[in-house]
């Protein structure tokens, strides 16, 4: 009875330590040079409960506890979005979020299954440095295939990677190597080994289980060279850009009575004079859907006045917008970026014909399309512009200004591997982007985690690609990063203003741009094998 009570306080500490583990993904309430090693510790104590586990069915049990709590957590931000913007009730809201939890804990419930049916049980008799050293990379390579199956699987869902705590700190110069899931592996790497130093009772196997711990840091310490290696140079000119934050509340935004107010706010703030003679923008960029109504249905008088803006500011502007054309007699419905200056014909703005366009590939489900089945739950919800259709993954670029823009709308910059297809050169589709752009509109989701988490995300596109990463959002995070994932300038979130930015734009491709997900996956499958045969090897 004893050891039931036991094992049940442990399962629920598993619950408190993945709500803590949620906490390191955003700065606030926690500082930002705490979030690597909250990360670390928290992950190494359900890596040492899934070592220590008496079966497999009992570390998938911790597993699952802590993914629920994890999630949960780190995504409470979906029940505003639910609840408060999109009309449903609270208890489907809530449920919707648990349930949501649940799915996605199923990922870290299977890594930990998998770690402990092919290590868990040698964690106290291993005779060798390398497998002590090999345990913990079949916990990293556990993790790492989880990770990533839960980025891909039903169009993906990668937000709160592990990797994403790691933008800052020793490890974050691997990203332009290893990619966000690399960052993940070397950080469940480490927990691993402190998991496993932790689980050691007598001196001989503290001395193995510490050579885990040793190259955990000898990796964070090759992390810290890594940092002044530089992966682009500059090219063409620095330009000269104008980030527009409107704050338009998400209750305000689609309301008819009020959708005028919301867009003269836009060209109000578009239309600023510099602050300086000197520090004219060449470029305007606005959120998503700063237009929150299909481009026909917009009076050409409202479109002349975003071409005297760009006239007036002898400036390029990007804005987001839902476009509805026809091809092949059928209606086409995207979320689009589109790129115009004063000399773009009135016409081709009304039809959406426009040279510079981006039609937005990565989907929301439920929010921009309905998965199957699931009709019903998406009409439960009030969310307007649903239904779009998804443009291709490498699409003509937006050169502007001497530099080539790549735009990307909302949560499209959580998929580094689609991300950077737009870096590298196309035969089809033309040279690689020299600058990166997020358009978003966050107010779905108040002043929540959510605007922080996914200013950590943008970061990480940088430092994988090298490449500035300007981003244009209605309440925040409004930010310009540079290629090493550094925010050099940002606006208050919840507020209305500009931000004037100089950007350069860079070339050059590093090894993540290169080689993807590819050497990452291979070597995680390769040390599960490893894993596998040894197991063999002791069975028999």
């Amino acid at each position: 009875m004893k050891k039931i009570k036991h094992i049940d306080r442990r399962l629920a500490g598993l619950l408190v330590l993945g709500a803590a583990h949620a906490l390191s993904f955003a700065p606030g309430p926690l500082p930002h040079w705490i979030l690597p090693f909250v990360q670390i510790f928290t992950l190494a104590v359900l890596a040492f409960f899934v070592f220590k586990a008496n079966t497999t069915v009992q570390a998938a049990l911790g597993g699952f506890l802590f993914g629920l709590s994890h999630f949960a957590v780190g995504l409470y931000w979906l029940y505003i979005s639910m609840h408060e913007y999109g009309g449903m009730a609270a208890p489907l809201a809530t449920a919707a979020v648990l349930l949501l939890a649940a799915v996605l804990a199923l990922y870290i419930t299977l890594a930990s299954a998998l770690t402990r049916l092919l290590a868990g049980y040698q964690a106290h008799t291993l005779a060798s440095y390398q497998r002590q050293v090999l345990l913990a990379a079949v916990w990293a390579s556990s993790w790492t295939l989880f990770e990533w199956l839960r980025g891909t699987m039903f169009t993906g869902l990668p937000w709160l990677n592990i990797g994403y705590a790691h933008v800052e700190g020793m490890l974050a110069s691997w990203a332009p190597i290893l990619g966000v899931y690399g960052l993940a592996w070397l950080a469940a790497f480490a927990a691993g080994a402190i998991a496993l130093l932790a689980c050691s009772k007598d001196t001989a196997n503290d001395a193995k289980a510490a050579v885990g711990v040793g190259l955990a840091i000898v990796s964070g310490l090759i992390g810290i060279a890594l940092s002044h290696i530089s992966w682009s140079e500059p090219q063409g000119e620095p330009l000269m850009v104008r980030l527009v934050q409107g704050n338009v509340p998400q209750s305000e935004k689609f309301d008819p009575q009020l959708l005028q107010s919301g867009l003269n706010t836009y060209l109000e703030l578009a239309a600023l004079p510099p602050r300086e003679p000197n520090g004219a923008p060449g470029l305007i960029v606005l959120p998503e859907t700063v237009i929150p109504l299909f481009q026909n249905r917009i009076a050409p008088q409202v479109w002349q006045r975003w071409l005297t803006v760009a006239h007036e500011r002898n400036a390029q502007i990007l804005m987001g917008i839902p476009l509805h054309d026809r091809h092949d007699n059928t209606d086409r419905y995207t979320n689009s970026a589109i790129a115009f200056d004063a000399n773009t014909p009135l016409q081709s703005l009304i039809s959406g014909a426009i040279d510079l366009r981006y039609d937005k590939h990565h989907l929301v489900p439920f929010g921009e399309f309905a998965p199957t089945g699931f009709r019903w739950f998406v009409d439960s919800m009030q969310i307007p512009l649903g239904d779009f259709n998804r443009g291709p993954v490498r699409q003509p670029l937006f050169p502007i200004k001497g530099q080539i823009i790549a735009p990307n709308i909302c949560y499209e910059d959580v998929f580094g591997e689609e991300i950077i297809q737009s870096v590298r050169n196309s035969d089809a589709a033309g040279p690689g982007a020299n600058i990166l752009v997020n358009l978003s509109n966050l107010g779905w989701f108040g002043d929540s985690w959510a605007l922080r988490q996914h200013l950590q995300i943008s970061r990480m596109r940088s430092l994988e690609t090298a490449r500035p990463m300007l981003r244009a959002t209605n309440t925040g995070m409004t930010a310009a990063i540079d290629p090493n994932g550094y925010v050099r300038a940002a606006l208050e979130p919840m507020s209305k203003g500009v931000l004037d930015v100089e950007v350069q734009g860079m070339t050059g491709l590093t090894p993540y741009v290169r080689w993807g997900n590819l050497p990452v996956l291979i070597a995680s499958v390769l040390l599960l094998l490893l894993g596998f045969s040894f197991r063999k090897k002791i069975n028999s």
